[in-house]
């Protein structure tokens, strides 16, 4: 794998931003001076759950990570768990969690049968909460863990 690509993506639904989010952002910027970031569209994200946050406050809070860094980015709603990763013909690269990392081999596997370049797989490792069990939004959701990982 690449210490460096020309642009990659990473994507989410990014609800509840916790320091699992910002560890996956801050590792596609780390990588890359061009960054996507697919985001879970308000339809695509009331399939999931109902108590997810509005596409808009979660993209405010993407972007509040986001302004430490002085490089390209765009943020796209995305409708499916793939977004334009499938098709994006300068990709070359995506940051994942243990999570997601099914949905970045499904869209290698339609990036092949495109003809399309397959993507570096970059899989991030969990951030633990002060249990040891992975921070996520659903045990924020839940009233378990904050988004810092502590106990509540």
């Amino acid at each position: 794998m690449k210490n460096y690509y020309n642009k990659i993506a990473v994507g989410g639904t990014f609800d509840r931003l916790h320091n699992g989010h910002e560890f996956l952002i801050k590792t596609a910027f780390e990588l890359s001076d061009n960054i996507l970031i697919g985001i879970t569209s308000d339809a695509f994200a009331s399939l999931k759950c109902d108590n997810i946050e509005p596409c808009k406050v979660r993209i405010n809070r993407l972007r509040d990570i986001i302004k430490e860094f002085d490089k390209e980015y765009i943020i796209k709603a995305i409708d499916d768990p793939y977004g334009t990763a499938i098709d994006d013909v300068d990709l070359e690269a995506i940051v994942v969690s243990h999570e997601t990392e099914d949905s970045a081999i499904k869209i290698n596997e339609i990036r092949k049968k495109k003809g399309l370049k397959l993507l570096d797989i970059v899989v991030i490792e969990w951030i633990l909460a002060e249990d040891n069990i992975p921070i996520s939004s659903t045990r924020i959701r839940k009233g378990e863990i904050d988004q810092k990982g502590y106990l509540l």
